[in-house]
């Protein structure tokens, strides 16, 4: 459970500092230094809304019935999945573009002047947030309620983020963002089938769904989830020492879909070099 908020927080908040890094660089190389003290209010209540979200989608549905926690938990579950899915997509195309695309926004929003920048810095990162939100609540629900754990690898996860991208920024350290998009985006693959599970399975055990009782396997006795190994695989692929039929199909199909799309060669040219220098790398180094 650690281990995949960590990874969540890092690479939700890796996306979302660049975003920035990518804003506070072109009004800095423009000479537009002034318009900064617009950008950090967008970005703070980005931050500010994300946590909101997720405190009040953690704690309010605390005093629902079991079905009806069930059935939120299990679907924002499955939101939770569309949402990563969605990003590993996304950043997996819009790296070769995305620099120029922000930069463009906010060269319109200077025009309209300082509550259009603060709007272009809050959708920005807002978008970031609310996925990090949705996740956080779909970890809790994994962890039976425990918000320690998901909460502490989220705050690792984005607080090592924000460093990368300051370290990144400043030029003290490079990397290959394209890889390292790459590695975590398959990992996330994996973790994301997991949290798929665990939804269909909370739908399960609100009646929304059947098949609670017929189990695909039954590894108790084996690797049970007491156990440090159990506990690790529990905490990174979301492992179920009972796994229903319907769980162990939509694992498999998941992963067995996604992962080949994500790593299937680009088609165009260009994409070879996005692979290993993102736009958004590039342009922080000119």
């Amino acid at each position: 459970m650690l281990f995949s908020s960590l990874l969540i927080g890092m690479r939700e908040g890796l996306e979302a500092a660049l975003v920035v890094s990518i804003l506070v660089a072109f009004l800095v190389k423009t000479d537009r230094r002034a318009a900064l003290r617009w950008v950090w209010p967008g970005v703070a209540a980005a931050v500010l809304l994300s946590v909101a979200v997720g405190a009040v989608l953690t704690y309010t549905t605390a005093n629902l019935t079991f079905e009806h926690q069930e059935l939120v938990g299990g679907l924002l579950s499955i939101v939770a999945v569309a949402f990563v899915t969605v990003m590993i997509f996304w950043m997996r195309t819009a790296a070769r573009h995305i620099s120029a695309e922000l930069r463009g926004k906010m060269e319109n929003a200077l025009k309209l002047g300082p509550a259009a920048i603060v709007l272009v810095s809050f959708l920005s990162v807002g978008r970031e947030g609310l996925e990090t939100s949705v996740f956080f609540y779909a970890s809790v629900q994994t962890a039976r309620g425990d918000t320690a754990l998901p909460l502490l690898g989220f705050t690792v996860g984005i607080v090592l983020a924000v460093a990368l991208a300051w370290l990144l920024y400043r030029g003290a350290l490079r990397f290959d963002l394209g890889k390292f998009f790459k590695v975590t985006g398959v990992l996330l693959v994996f973790v994301a089938a997991g949290v798929l599970g665990y939804g269909l399975h909370d739908l399960q055990e609100g009646a929304f769904l059947p098949g609670l009782s017929t189990l695909a396997f039954d590894a108790s006795a084996v690797v049970p989830e007491t156990s440090w190994y159990g506990a690790l695989l529990k905490g990174i692929f979301n492992y179920s020492q009972q796994t229903t039929v319907l769980q162990a199909i939509a694992w498999v199909a998941y992963v067995a879909i996604v992962l080949p799309l994500f790593l299937r060669p680009a088609r165009d040219k260009s994409a070879t070099t996005t692979t290993t220098q993102p736009a958004a790398a590039r342009d922080l180094k000119e």
